[in-house]
């Protein structure tokens, strides 16, 4: 059934940009946003004549071509196409079953739905829209709906470890010093590095120093070193417009918080997110224009490790071989990079896990840690994958739709405990980091739940 025109574009619109490329969070995705493509040195790895940026736009304008022009089966295959090139994604999904109502399939569409509930999702502004309206006569429907429902249900394995004294820090990311026994938390807002001990009493290890939001943090425990990032976010009032596009990495002392090395990233880098190889080099992710590049610790030069194949990478993980990395891609699901060939494989998910919208990934043994904060619902989630490391088995939810998770950002596995943020602050702002109308920020959380308890 096609709709009137307005409307139509109105629900095609949310529905292509419900993945939530927020700038404010160096999470733009190019289903929502303009192209923001690097250029290179030569010494960096050669591009592919097509980028996952590129193609993922190329496709959406391919679907909205053929959504405006009436042609149904343009837009359910073209849709299809995107669906396949982000992996299943439950947006992706969403886009299908669109495209399925519009021509007039409603077998395929609740099929889809039926899908997309699968995989753990609920989106109910979505399914409200009156695109759908064919669908509510339908019995299947109405036990669809009941059953996506149950996706947002509580779920809580987790227990609290500390709140933080501050409501206006959002805070990013976390590692622990176990040497010390400190966690370190970075600040976007007060645009700082936090040290805790277990009781959530803090103390300021080092402010930016170039007053830029502070975004990814790694500790090298047995060099005695912290690497850092500061991000003058694009558009975020809380970035000095003259800076706006640039990020630096930072090495620091983390005995006695000296800044060491400061390193200015490529131009319009986004360094939002890294991990760190066994050798102490550091693997940044660039959010807003798809690269993972290795800097070496010794040197500080960057490599690109990639080859365009990531949309918006986040924060990466290491397998204990150290030969691949899995990078979460926000939009693609996690992509995992061999780091001797160079080449991209993508986690199979089965069809039935969502693997979109993750902020951080983080391996122990064959099960991978998630905190998923553009899934809907937001949740942190254990994957258990098979020997191999190449698709997901099962899944066990630490933590979704609780009073306390908020918007999660990122953790840290600690003998056998996963930590990690909870209620950052990131949903009461919006991408400009204006606070929201009627929001108020709470305190921030750090959360603790024993792997042995979610693994089975």
């Amino acid at each position: 059934m096609k709709l009137p025109e307005p409307e139509a574009i109105k629900l095609h619109s949310r529905i292509l940009c419900t993945e939530r490329g927020l700038a404010s969070r160096a999470r733009t995705i190019a289903l929502c946003g303009t192209m923001s493509l690097l250029s290179i040195a030569g010494s960096l790895a050669q591009q592919p004549t097509i980028t996952g940026r590129e193609e993922v736009a190329a496709l959406r304008e391919k679907i909205r071509a053929a959504h405006a022009s009436g042609d149904a089966a343009a837009y359910v295959s073209t849709s299809r196409r995107l669906e396949e090139f982000l992996n299943d994604s439950p947006q992706s999904l969403l886009q299908l079953m669109s495209a399925q109502t519009f021509a007039g399939d409603e077998d395929g569409a609740l099929r889809t739905l039926e899908s997309f509930i699968r995989m753990g999702q609920a989106d109910e502004n979505t399914l409200a829209a009156k695109a759908f309206d064919a669908h509510r006569k339908s019995s299947k429907f109405t036990a669809l709906h009941k059953e996506m429902a149950e996706n947002n249900e509580p779920i809580a394995q987790a227990t609290e470890v500390f709140r933080m004294e501050k409501t206006d820090l959002i805070p990013e990311d976390v590692d622990y010093d176990s040497r010390t026994s400190r966690f370190f938390v970075t600040s976007v807002l007060q645009k700082e590095i936090l040290t805790f001990d277990a009781k959530g009493n803090s103390q300021i290890f080092a402010h930016a120093p170039d007053g830029w939001p502070m975004m990814a943090l790694k500790i090298d425990s047995g060099r005695r070193i912290l690497w850092a990032t500061e991000v003058a976010l694009k558009g975020f009032k809380w970035s000095p417009e003259a800076a706006w596009g640039r990020s630096a990495v930072l090495i620091y002392n983390l005995d006695s918080g000296k800044l060491l090395h400061r390193v200015e990233a490529l131009p319009k880098a986004t360094f939002g997110d890294m991990t760190l190889t066994h050798d102490g080099d550091a693997i940044l992710s660039d959010n807003d224009g798809g690269g993972v590049y290795r800097m070496s610790r010794r040197t500080f030069k960057m490599e690109r490790l990639d080859g365009g194949e990531f949309i918006s990478p986040q924060t990466a993980t290491v397998t204990a071989d150290y030969r691949r990395l899995f990078v979460p891609d926000y939009s693609r699901g996690i992509g995992v990079l061999d780091l001797v060939t160079k080449k991209v494989a993508w986690l199979n998910s089965g069809g039935i896990h969502a693997l979109n919208g993750i902020d951080g990934v983080y391996l122990d043994g064959t099960t991978l840690l998630a905190t998923q904060n553009g899934a809907s619902p937001e949740r942190v989630i254990a994957f258990r994958l098979d020997a191999m490391l190449t698709h997901v088995e099962s899944e066990s939810i630490i933590e979704r739709a609780t009073a306390s998770l908020g918007d999660p950002t990122h953790g840290v596995i600690v003998n056998g405990v996963f930590y990690y943020i909870a209620n950052s602050g990131w949903d009461s702002v919006e991408d400009d980091g204006s606070m929201k109308a009627g929001a108020a920020m709470t305190n921030p959380r750090l959360m603790r739940v024993n792997l042995s308890d979610v693994i089975h």
